[in-house]
């Protein structure tokens, strides 16, 4: 098997002969679930629209491996995004279904786009945007492409689209004083994916000398700082890895370039300790597949690498992408053959492996990292725990989200000479309403730009709004706000509410939520943590 595919950017080369620029009612950057259903939602109303796709897939994390959704409250879930599950549902023979192998995903977003005559072009590295009397008037690649539009989507997972418009955006985590919260900022104490008994740092135990192994930072006081200090960090990216029993069907983990044994130090010496749940959260999924999540003190969340990410050059994104293949796949293979990995162990997680009917073009890995945050937008209204925990509720709602405020870590440190994890989050909440004031700038920075991903919000909020079934109502909210926003002739700070909220309702989307339906957060919350860490 070959990774020559598996990459997140190549220099593109200029075109030798550049077409005059393209142009279309809606031109969206980024072909994840929020910017097809964008592109659906538009194609629907009548506009022309197309898709720039910085990578060379479509559907983004929820064909990429991301096979168990976090959905929350089905009930809060309408519009194309309640219709995509009930096609998955429809493919495997039932009424709706969450949990689906990736191709699955990729075949019905493909049939959407086909359906729909939605114009999608692959490799697309944005390079400048063009802006006129405050409206991007077109946005231009690497390889010349240009496209004009009246208005612009931007639904990448990074905000690439609204940071070279100029629009405000935040990175990291703001200070809990910042919008009077109390689940942002640093974190210490999370009852969960935490190490459950001292581990030493340092590459020789005990010995500070020795240096610290891979994967942990020693800070000062003032670095390490306090519970609800704002910092720079963000939470962990990793990919979520589809993975297979099935003999037949069953590839076992290469060996991954730049593998290095020692950095899985930490999690041997978890493992030697007597705690065994690096693999916990396998998620399983139809025909024999599983969905591989975080889980526990040590896992597939490359905890402290990603720092860079959101403002970094797309040749550092690379490298970024390049550390978490070698990363995650190098722990599977770490776990499959390290002499030193208890044999029980070693048996467990070679009966596990990369499916070969998934992911061909890219070696049977995912394609797509899990960008868990990025930048975020920050708008007239930004959402915080404040309407997560209801204390705050808006009135001009585009959408419910209903998943817990969920932050993985952020950093891993020393303290007081053991390795301790920071930043993990998960506080169980009830669907409320997104504001569609969170999807649009300031009018004073731009007047033709929706963004339903990197939307503004706080850190902690975003924790909860970030999954991908309400991506997808808020592309499509965005779709049918473009439309007004082009029959009306206006900006879309402008469009009247009522008219946004009636518009939205006859698409199917749910803006309000039926108090008389019994959920339980705190249940739904449980299923992430079904299984307890124990002594093995």
């Amino acid at each position: 098997m070959s990774f020559d595919n598996l990459y997140y950017y190549k220099p593109s080369k200029k075109k030798e002969q550049i077409e005059e620029g393209l142009h279309y009612d809606v031109v969206i950057y980024g072909a994840t679930p929020a910017g097809l259903t964008a592109a659906v939602q538009s194609s629907k109303l009548g506009l022309s629209v197309c898709i720039a796709e910085f990578g060379r897939n479509i559907g983004g994390m929820t064909a990429s491996g991301l096979g168990a959704t976090d959905l929350g409250a089905v009930e809060a879930t309408g519009g194309l995004s309640l219709a995509f599950y009930q096609l998955v549902g429809e493919h495997y023979g039932e009424e709706m279904k969450q949990a689906f192998e990736p191709h699955v995903a990729k075949k019905i977003f493909e049939k959407w786009v086909k359906d729909y005559n939605i114009a999608v072009y692959y490799e697309q590295y944005l390079d400048k945007v063009e802006m006129e009397n405050g409206k991007i008037k077109c946005i231009k690649m690497e390889d010349g492409s240009s496209y004009e539009g009246k208005i612009f989507v931007d639904a990448s997972y990074e905000g690439d689209l609204l940071a070279r418009a100029g629009v405000s955006y935040y990175v990291g985590r703001e200070s809990n004083s910042t919008y009077k919260e109390i689940y942002n900022g640093i974190y210490f104490g999370g009852p969960h994916h935490k190490f459950e008994t001292w581990i030493d740092p340092y590459v020789i135990e005990g010995n500070k000398e020795s240096g610290l192994v891979e994967g942990v930072v020693e800070l000062s006081p003032n670095e390490i700082g306090f519970n609800g200090q704002g910092d720079k960090s963000i939470q962990a990216y990793n990919f979520r890895v589809c993975l297979t029993q099935e003999e037949e069907n069953k590839i076992p983990f290469p060996k991954p370039p730049q593998y290095d044994a020692d950095r899985y130090l930490l999690l041997l010496r978890y493992i030697q300790a007597g705690f065994w749940d690096a693999m916990n959260l396998h998620t399983m999924m139809p025909n024999g597949k599983s969905d591989l999540n975080n889980y526990g003190g040590f896992s597939s969340d490359n905890i402290g690498r990603n720092y860079e990410w959101p403002n970094g050059s797309y040749e550092k994104r690379e490298e970024i992408f390049q550390d978490h293949v070698t990363y995650n796949l190098g722990m599977l293979y770490f776990l499959a053959n390290d002499s030193r990995v208890p044999q029980d162990i070693r048996d467990e997680v070679s009966s596990w492996g990369l499916p070969k009917d998934e992911f061909i073009e890219t070696g049977h890995w995912p394609h797509q990292l899990y960008i868990r945050e990025a930048r975020r937008m920050i708008s007239d209204y930004v959402m915080t725990d404040h309407n997560c925990l209801g204390y705050s509720s808006v009135d001009d709602s585009i959408g419910l989200a209903s998943y817990q405020m969920d932050s993985h870590h952020c950093r891993r440190v020393v303290l007081d000479g053991r390795c301790v994890n920071e930043g993990d989050v998960q506080i169980p909440i009830s669907p409320y309403p997104i504001s569609y004031r969170a999807i649009r700038p300031k009018e004073e920075e731009c007047t033709n730009l929706l963004v339903p991903v990197c939307l503004s919000s706080s850190h902690i909020a975003y924790g909860s709004i970030r999954m991908e079934p309400v991506f997808m109502i808020l592309g499509q909210s965005a779709g049918v706000a473009a439309y007004l926003a082009i029959k009306n002739e206006l900006n879309v700070q402008q469009i009247p509410y009522a008219e946004l909220k009636a518009a939205l309702l006859n698409e199917g989307q749910v803006v309000e939520w039926d108090p008389s339906i019994e959920y339980d957060p705190i249940k739904e919350m449980e299923k992430t943590f079904g299984k307890e860490t124990k002594k093995r």
